[in-house]
């Protein structure tokens, strides 16, 4: 990551609460009260836990409140540690640092009749989309909601978006089975926009789905907080120049450029490791990357001067990175 990322901020919990079944919200606030600084619908932040611990998590409050920022966390059992962490040992008043919000799912409302967005969000995914609806309906635009999760109880703010009326489609999936993707995308044209998160099985068949109606590729946006099936490693060795240093190290197969770094005992700021957050993006000062993250865009890649150094790698023998 560039020396021009924004340094991080030591807030306050000021509220934590329950919001469903193993899911709980957290408020952040300056310990003087004063503004944060703005984001928009679809950002994200990263909660630095210890030191050695930090995690990424959906902004789902409102973009117009500068004195808070509102995240929410699952539970998950078999997860890395994160989220049983911010559920045990986190709780109001605790100080905890947390990034600069940075947005790579970024909302951008059709204006022209008769373009519409449709909203997809499968369990914790509903988080993003909250903002993203709150915009949407505010600038009038057309819009519907699909949300499943494993059960009615487990659904983070499902009462509030209910509220909606029909425009918002609730489904538990132990009262209705699977989606109905098919349904809810039927009528989708060429101006509809679709935003989803969620699971990767959910997200692969809107990605099916899509394209069987015949939408525009840039129509379709998501955000994936499991990663999708890694390209395979293609066996080969290649070296990293560290520019802050002069350093050169070698990344083998089978270890991304983070291990390798850490190992040589350079520390990187980084927390997915699966390329889905961009908190370890780096950028390249020389050489060809071979990107295999979930999270740049097309014409990101084809830069080629930043790349995601948790998981992608290097079309050539040498990269040279501003570490």
């Amino acid at each position: 990551m560039s020396d021009a990322s924004p340094a991080p901020l030591d807030l306050v919990v000021a509220r934590k609460r329950t919001v469903a079944d193993g899911v709980c919200e957290l408020s952040l606030r300056r310990p003087d009260g004063g503004p944060l600084p703005a984001w928009s619908p679809g950002a994200h932040l990263d909660l630095h836990l210890t030191a050695e611990l930090a995690r990424s998590y959906s902004l789902c409050g409102d973009p117009a409140v500068r004195a808070e920022w509102r995240v929410a966390v699952l539970r998950e059992p078999a997860g890395t540690g994160g989220s049983a962490y911010v559920h045990d040992h986190l709780t109001t008043g605790d100080k905890v640092t947390v990034s600069v919000p940075r947005n790579h799912f970024p909302f951008a409302p059709p204006s022209a009749p008769p373009a519409r967005c449709l909203f997809l969000a499968g369990g914790i995914g509903i988080t993003p989309l909250l903002p993203m609806i709150a915009r949407a309906q505010v600038a009038g635009t057309d819009w519907r909601l699909l949300y499943g999760g494993r059960t009615r109880a487990s659904m983070a703010y499902a009462d509030r978006l209910a509220a909606h009326g029909e425009r918002v489609t609730l489904r538990p999936e132990d009262e209705y089975g699977l989606l109905d993707l098919a349904g809810f995308l039927r009528d989708a044209d060429p101006a509809t926009h679709v935003y989803a998160c969620g699971p990767e099985a959910l997200l692969t068949a809107i990605e099916e789905q899509c394209r069987a109606v015949g939408l525009p590729e840039d129509a379709l946006h998501v955000e994936r907080f499991r990663p999708a099936p890694a390209a395979d490693d293609d066996g080969t060795a290649f070296e990293v120049e560290l520019a802050d240093s002069g350093r050169t190290v070698r990344v083998p197969p089978g270890r991304s450029i983070l291990e390798a770094v850490e190992d040589a005992g350079v520390q990187v700021l980084s927390s997915c490791r699966a390329g889905t957050c961009g908190t370890c993006e780096t950028e390249v000062l020389s050489g060809t990357p071979d990107h295999r993250d979930h999270l740049l865009t097309e014409a990101e890649r084809s830069a080629g001067d930043t790349m995601l150094i948790c998981v992608s790698r290097s079309h050539g023998p040498r990269l040279r990175l501003a570490l």
